[in-house]
């Protein structure tokens, strides 16, 4: 079997086999006004059968689960084309490793066609299928269709499990709707459900994205910490042991804040959620003074802060203007011999650009020469990111934007286009000559990468 090769000039639309077939039939349809031209243009059976990558739904299981771990969850869907087009019927397990790979991508749209291409070939969604979708909404802030899969469970007599009134709690918390998260637990309490520790992180997060704002936040937010700790299991080890099966963490599927690093050994203390969530939310708002009164209750409580938590409050320092204690709050922590961890250096390098003060931009550019005098560096999301907000230092040397452009192309990654495209326009905003090198280097790179992505919109963004 053959991995997926991908075109690089359709990257965002169409894959290989795909290319392949019109490939095919634009020779096919030659061949009425030139038969020598055709016939030497079409591939041949052998090179064909070479190309596929997939003939049964078999090979196009492993095709799918290949891309998920991959993390190219956008290929998905050009994937399940192909294999409609060998004509090859995708089985209820394709359609779970599917919808799972759209879940992960936060891809929404392509949820919902994996869902449709179900309901086509005779076959309705389970509990955990419904589960996904309805987490892929929350990842996307659409609450509304949430609401909607709930119904249409309703209508296929699908009955709603534990899982599934946390994941649309956490759905409607993601946008902010109080009212709906506060009627989901009105339901779950008619139900028998208990709240779990997942369901008090939709609460906390449901009043820090409510909009507008009120004044009480921050006291919901320490209420509601003090609530959660006679938390209950809801249907934990039933549920969980599918999903466990897909390789999705129960934090990945509710949207806890903790979800990209639940796994990662040394990182947190899972039994903090409530107190991760509350300590997201405080670095959100910038609340020192909550902050301070959630470090004591953990205290009380005989719990000690993990890497998670102090990046939070990193976060909270920085986002309040007080730089010195968000680096503090770095430097006391790797004082205990911890071994270092590359998301404290890019969160204390990003936290510290916030206004671009001459002290963050001094801590910054500190922190960023002992990365690489440590060998710790960024993957392609957090670069990327960090490139992006150093481009947006509008005066000042805009060290740190070369310094992280250098530090991603020293190790030959490329950032996304949005960094490259935010990093070109800062250049551009300086008096750099037309013939510089680093800046002919870059807007060739912001040309490549828009012909890939951008389309038509290449021509008029170079005007």
């Amino acid at each position: 079997m053959r991995s997926i090769q991908i075109n690089s000039a359709n990257h965002h639309g169409r894959s290989l086999l795909r290319l392949l077939r019109r490939s095919y039939s634009a020779s096919a349809a030659a061949e009425a006004s030139s038969t020598a031209t055709a016939a030497a243009a079409a591939p041949s059976h052998e090179e064909y059968a070479r190309r596929n990558y997939a003939n049964n739904v078999s090979e196009y299981n492993t095709v799918f689960a290949s891309l998920i771990s991959q993390r190219r969850h956008y290929l998905l869907r050009d994937a399940y084309d192909d294999m409609v087009l060998d004509g090859v019927q995708p089985t209820r397990d394709t359609f779970h490793s599917l919808i799972v790979g759209a879940m992960k991508g936060s891809r929404m749209q392509d949820a919902f066609f994996f869902r449709d291409e179900m309901k086509t070939l005779g076959l309705v969604p389970d509990v955990s299928l419904y589960n996904f979708l309805i987490s892929a909404c929350g990842k996307c802030k659409n609450s509304d269709s949430a609401i909607l899969l709930l119904e249409e469970m309703k209508r296929y007599q699908v009955k709603p499990n534990g899982q599934t009134y946390i994941c649309l709690l956490n759905a409607c918390a993601a946008t902010g709707h109080v009212d709906r998260v506060h009627t989901i637990v009105r339901d779950m309490t008619a139900a028998g459900l208990g709240l779990n520790k997942f369901c008090y992180a939709g609460l906390i997060a449901a009043q820090k994205n409510k909009k507008p704002a009120t004044e009480d936040i921050a006291t919901k937010i320490i209420e509601l910490v003090k609530q959660s700790k006679g938390w209950s299991s809801v249907e934990a080890s039933k549920d969980a042991a599918e999903n466990v099966m897909m390789g999705i963490s129960e934090e990945e599927l509710y949207n806890i804040p903790t979800a990209d690093i639940v796994y990662r050994r040394g990182f947190l203390n899972r039994q903090l959620t409530v107190y991760h969530a509350a300590f997201h939310a405080c670095a959100d708002l910038g609340s020192i003074e909550t902050l301070e009164t959630l470090l004591e209750m953990l205290k009380q409580d005989g719990k000690s802060i993990d890497a998670f938590i102090v990046m939070q409050m990193m976060r909270c320092y920085f986002r309040a203007g007080d730089f010195d204690r968000g680096h503090t709050t770095f430097t006391d922590y790797f004082s205990s011999g911890r071994p270092p961890i590359t998301e404290l250096y890019v969160t204390l390098v990003e936290g510290a650009m916030i206004g671009y003060t001459p002290r963050g931009m001094e801590i910054a550019e500190n922190t960023l020469n002992q990365m690489v005098s440590m060998k710790i560096f960024p993957n392609v999301n957090a670069g990327s990111e960090l490139l992006i907000a150093a481009s947006g230092e509008s005066e000042g040397s805009y060290t740190c934007a070369n310094f992280i452009w250098d530090m991603l192309r020293n190790r030959g990654v490329t950032p996304s286009f949005p960094a490259v495209d935010a990093y070109l326009k800062g250049l551009k905003r300086r008096q750099i000559p037309a013939d510089d090198p680093r800046l002919m280097l870059v807007d060739q790179m912001h040309y490549n990468l828009q012909m890939r992505y951008g389309g038509g919109r290449i021509f008029e963004s170079r005007r």
